[in-house]
């Protein structure tokens, strides 16, 4: 796909929503960089605003009340792992299942509003949703109810709304997805080694949910790890538009397989692809849970979230009487995200010993994940393209205010806001959205 095809593809998702990786197809405006022009126009940052923001009263931890709202159950990926994460809490603060109360199954409509109005009215003090297309209706419900604490993983808005009770949070998800992109790319390694391919054919298949900044910025960072091993890696990205769906990302490994794929990866919720590539023979990389059940003999890893640090952080906030940070993002350093264990029987050799190297230079900060000098974009770097295309970067342009992300030779990923805003399609990734 040519970039010019690609700017309106991005323009789309940059306008039309940061989706997380969790079940949402709905548009949103556009992204969190306009919390950047709402900072410039009242000259506080997020934490200087939040400072001012008088402080709640405390709350005994035995009579705090939690309300959380999933998009889904305990049989998808994604919800699990926020399900965990609040078990987590429990655990960490010593609540009982009687002060959580928890919702599944709550669609992105009005059903979501209806879940937070009837949670608050149960009193709780504090209020949780997991997905993306939540986030409006949880904006709602914190104007309704200003003594309610409303946080919602994934989105943008928080910081726009000007309200004290309104939060978003997100894992740094992509410090992750570097290192299974490592993983990856020792693999592809062993593989020239091996004589199963040559370095030219060392080409991964992506199966993407959505053409959205939160699955580009994912796939980039996968993508840059696997190079800074492998560097004639090459990646070809097929978008399902759908966050779950088996069948369909099944298929779309197959085909990705067929186009002479060698490794397989998924910013998609379900096990179809590794299962796809099991079928295959093909070595892959999942996301969100352990997939070498689904692929003994074949999965590598899986990049995860933990969420259970910002629901302890968020609810002892509540208890403790201290403001919830607007945006809030951490990772790999406090345990957020994390990759699950490495596969023994399928890894390259070496591979513990690359992995433990790596998070720890992602944890001390001698390695940023988008360095700019490690990747170009129709041939120029990161920063010579952004002064070239200026237009493009304005406001209504196809990478709307990404610029403001760049600075001291790499884009800072959730840093400005906790969503993803990385939405390029770099030098040697190709991508192809699929008709419904």
């Amino acid at each position: 796909m040519k970039k010019k095809l690609i700017g309106l593809v991005l323009s789309m998702a940059m306008v039309g929503g940061l989706l997380a990786g969790c079940g949402s197809s709905t548009s949103a405006s556009a992204p969190a960089e306009e919390a950047v022009e709402a900072e410039a126009e009242t000259g506080e940052t997020g934490a200087e605003a939040e400072a001012e923001a008088p402080a709640a009263e405390t709350t005994e931890a035995s009579a705090i009340k939690v309300g959380v709202i999933y998009v889904g159950d305990e049989n998808e990926g994604y919800t699990e792992s926020h399900m965990k994460g609040i078990q987590e809490m429990k655990e960490a603060l010593g609540l009982t299942d009687e002060q959580v109360i928890e919702k599944t199954n709550i669609p992105e409509d009005e059903s979501c509003f209806d879940a937070a109005a009837d949670l608050a009215e149960q009193g709780c003090q504090i209020v949780f949703a997991n997905s993306f297309g939540h986030e409006d209706y949880m904006i709602r419900a914190a104007e309704e109810y200003p003594d309610v604490q409303f946080c919602h993983a994934t989105g943008y808005q928080a910081a726009m709304t000007g309200l004290e009770n309104m939060h978003n949070y997100f894992t740094a998800i992509y410090e992750a997805r570097y290192v299974s992109g490592v993983v990856a790319g020792l693999k592809l390694n062993e593989m020239i080694d091996g004589g199963q391919i040559t370095a030219e054919q060392a080409k991964i298949g992506y199966v993407g949910a959505y053409p959205y900044a939160e699955v580009i910025s994912g796939f980039t960072s996968f993508f840059l790890g696997a190079r800074s091993v492998c560097p004639t890696a090459t990646m070809e990205v097929q978008y399902t538009n759908s966050w779950f769906d088996i069948a369909k990302e099944g298929e779309t490994a197959k085909k990705l397989i067929a186009d002479n794929c060698v490794l397989i990866s998924q910013h998609a919720d379900s096990t179809g692809a590794p299962a796809a590539c099991e079928e295959e023979g093909v070595p892959c990389v999942g996301y969100n849970i352990d997939m070498i059940p689904t692929a003994p003999n074949t999965a590598l890893t899986s990049p995860t979230n933990n969420w259970g640090p910002y629901y302890t952080y968020a609810v002892k906030s509540v208890i403790d009487g201290t403001p919830i940070d607007t945006d809030w993002s951490q990772g790999l350093a406090d345990g957020s995200c994390l990759i699950t264990d490495l596969n023994e029987a399928v890894i390259a050799e070496g591979t513990a010993e690359k992995v433990a190297e790596v998070e720890e230079a992602i944890k001390s900060g001698s390695l940023h994940v988008f360095d700019t000098t490690t990747f170009t974009v129709d041939g120029s770097s990161l920063e010579d393209y952004i002064a070239a295309h200026a237009d493009e970067f304005a406001e209504g342009g196809a990478y709307a205010f990404m610029d403001t992300h760049v600075s001291d030779g790499y884009f800072h990923e959730s840093e400005p806001t906790s969503a993803p805003a990385f939405a390029m399609i770099i030098d040697g990734i190709t991508s192809v959205t699929q008709e419904n």
